[in-house]
């Protein structure tokens, strides 16, 4: 994160280092940014979803619920499309229902949200000041003030129970870089690398990295700072999250636990090995508590009666898709527990309840994300909700569980749930005055027989006022992951009610190789990339394409990232099938993929290994079906997006793909985003992308 330190008053620059700088901050800072969510007559007459209507969309960040339960601050974030920018704002809605109640304004953009101790006020971090620092603002929108004025930006934070001291995340630098090297040659535009992890999904590694401080917080401001990671060369919170959800305090205010991947260089892209660390603050001693397991180890919780701390743990080094089970150690006796041992799915986000006996979680079921409690003296889980949606987080307080939740048909908006009957009340509508007046297409729920006998769900989404005399082009997708579920998610970009609106009846199957339908289901597709996922994706449209209403000769198949590897792909084996394919920032040569890659380990697991390494069969069979060896196959119109920043699959993967269309003749288009990384998030960007998809698609399947 880059530094700016614009101090919004004198007073600020003359308080020590971490001080409280201002108090309430009335004054404008600068223009707040324009937004009008309102459709137009015309998008009203219309009732179909569009690129620019997406951008019209509030979008639902993060919750958290007040130690009472009777509140729930959350964040929601606006776009202004001429402009190019979005805002992101804290909202206030009570649990049992309301109106909600916009706490900050449009002068800058709000996270990290919590609640103060009393329960009177939200702190945050924000950009208002022009470097992100520590807000607060009471709860009935009162007293705005910046709580901190620190000369570098702050990461995250969390206060600890009784308020007095302060956990803090910001970067140090750790590593010498060109003009520390030679600076006799300031204007040298030069990385010296000599070692892996150079660069991370979409920004170069700077020589810093994201260290914890503990220190005292006081009416003076923030003092007697200690950095708690001092001399470690890797990020904590965790690269490329960086989420201060990772760490937290124990309820007595005396230790922090944490989750880090303590390794550097070479070491860090081959190793999925984070563990989780206890910080005691009295002897400043840091114990691993996950010691001896080599995978993943993340997201650790303190129960509120502080005996138990929990964490979510995978267990087979390597290998980033592994099943999240849940541990929890009792730290009376240091005795760990599996707590989920035997359920064959997956522990997502979760949250302990106030009295220490039950922690809900979501978890995926069948293409579903679901709501479930597990008795933590017992190990009894029971599934709270069902229904086609997605619950993506949870929170709960004095009785109250709330939860976000989305489908295909409906953006993240937030609910209470009855823990008893799993029914949900929706809390927030915050976009219902485009739901109103936009048409969405149904859908269908199907399951498919594959080529080895098992039962496929697969998703078809229908456009708007489907009339099923009619013929219509149809879609393939491609996830991504590989390991992703299809499940009930709502994107913004690969959003399948909007490729519905343009005509299209999409096609979404759960392939094999992703989570909710068992390990072996998802583990399946590593060193089978070519195999019987492939052999699922045509199933699927093979069954779909059978229906009187769908014309079999205007198929096409679209996909990212591994979706983008599974259209090249199939661009060199489909028989014919498709008139047109999408690919977005995929995989086309798999040899020059591996070492150019950032997290080595996820090529070295799924795909069995590095191409050099000729004995090794799994490997090789993964080499010898990359999609760049079968392009001499290909013969159907084709268009490429990638971005430039895009770290994880290398820009340069698509512009192969390109150049053999173009070499071979077959018709292609390359989209190109100079800003783009491995997604596109610039409103106008997102735009043209929409655009040009459809463009290409009615091209050749209308």
């Amino acid at each position: 994160m880059k530094r700016i330190v614009k101090p919004i008053c004198l007073a600020a620059m003359a308080i020590i280092i971490g001080g409280s700088g201002c108090t309430d901050t009335e004054k404008q800072v600068k223009e707040p940014l324009k937004i009008d969510v309102s459709l137009t007559q015309e998008e009203k007459d219309k009732g179909l979803l569009t690129p620019e209507i997406m951008w019209k969309f509030g979008r639902i960040g993060s919750s958290v619920i007040s130690p009472d339960g009777k509140l729930l601050a959350y964040t929601t974030t606006y776009y202004n499309l001429q402009e190019n920018k979005g805002v992101t704002n804290i909202y206030l809605i009570p649990t049992e229902g309301g109106e909600p109640v916009m706490l900050t304004d449009e002068q800058g953009s709000e996270s990290n949200i919590q609640w103060s101790a009393d329960g009177q006020a939200i702190r945050f971090l924000s950009t208002r000041s022009g470097s992100s620092q520590i807000w607060e603002v009471k709860i009935d929108g009162t007293g705005l003030k910046q709580l901190t004025n620190f000369d570098f930006d702050i990461n995250g934070f969390a206060f600890s129970p009784d308020g007095k001291k302060i956990v803090y995340a910001k970067d140090v630098k750790m590593v010498d870089q060109t003009e520390d090297i030679h600076p006799d040659m300031p204007k040298a535009k030069v990385r010296i690398i000599d070692d892996l992890m150079y660069r991370h999904w979409d920004y170069w590694e700077d020589g810093k990295f994201s260290h914890l401080f503990v220190a005292d917080y006081t009416e003076n401001g923030v003092e007697n700072a200690i950095d708690i990671n001092e001399g470690e060369k890797w990020d904590t919170p965790m690269a490329t999250d960086f989420d201060m959800d990772e760490v937290q305090w124990s309820p007595s205010g005396d230790k922090i636990v944490y989750a880090s991947k303590k390794l550097y260089g070479k070491d860090y892209a081959m190793s999925t090995n984070s563990d989780i660390y206890l910080y005691d603050l009295k002897t400043r001693i840091t114990t691993n508590l996950s010691d001896g397991n080599p995978g993943y180890d993340r997201y650790p919780r303190f129960s509120p009666n502080g005996v138990f701390i929990s964490w979510w743990s995978m267990a087979t080094p390597l290998y980033e898709s592994d099943q999240k089970r849940l541990f929890i150690l009792n730290t009376n006796n240091n005795k760990k527990t599996y707590l989920t041992e035997g359920f064959d799915q997956n522990v997502e986000y979760y949250v302990w309840d106030n009295d220490s006996r039950n922690i809900y979680f979501t978890s995926g079921i069948k293409g579903t994300e679901q709501l479930y409690k597990v008795d933590v003296a017992t190990s009894k889980i029971t599934q709270l909700t069902t229904g086609k949606h997605d619950y993506t987080s949870c929170q709960y307080s004095n009785g109250v569980l709330t939860a976000s939740r989305m489908s295909m048909s409906m953006a993240t908006e937030l609910y209470r749930i009855n823990e008893q009957t799993g029914e949900a009340t929706q809390l927030t509508f915050t976009n219902k005055h485009i739901y109103d007046h936009i048409k969405m297409g149904e859908v269908r729920e199907r399951w498919v027989t594959t080529t080895d006998g098992k039962k496929m769900l697969v998703w078809v989404i229908l456009p708007p006022d489907f009339d099923s005399t009619k013929k219509y082009p149809a879609l393939l997708y491609c996830q991504g992951g590989p390991q992703s579920t299809v499940s009930q998610f709502w994107s913004y970009r690969w959003n399948f009610q909007i490729m519905a609106a343009n005509g299209y009846v999409v096609v979404a199957p759960n392939r094999r190789g992703v989570p909710s339908f068992g390990q072996e289901w998802n583990r399946q597709i590593s060193g089978d990339y070519s195999g019987q996922n492939i052999k699922d994706y045509l199933s699927a449209i093979d069954d779909v394409k059978k229906e009187p209403w769908v014309n079999e000769d205007k198929l096409g198949c679209v996909g990212a990232s591994y979706g983008g590897y599974s259209v090249f792909y199939l661009a060199g084996h489909h028989q014919k099938r498709f008139k047109a394919f999408i690919a977005h920032c995929g995989m086309f040569n798999l040899e020059s993929f591996y070492p150019q890659t950032e997290e080595l380990f996820f090529p070295t697991f799924d795909l069995g290994g590095a191409p050099w390494e000729t004995d090794n069969k799994v490997a090789q069979r993964s080499y010898a079906n990359s999609p760049h060896k079968f392009v001499k196959n290909w013969d159907t119109p084709i268009m490429i997006i990638v971005g430039e920043h895009d770290y994880r699959i290398p820009y340069t993967q698509s512009l192969e793909a390109f150049g053999a269309a173009q070499l071979l003749g077959v018709p292609s288009k390359l989209l190109f985003f100079p800003n783009g990384t491995h997604f596109v998030t610039k409103p106008q960007e997102a735009v043209v992308w929409q655009r040009e998809f459809f463009g290409w698609l009615d091209k050749w399947l209308k």
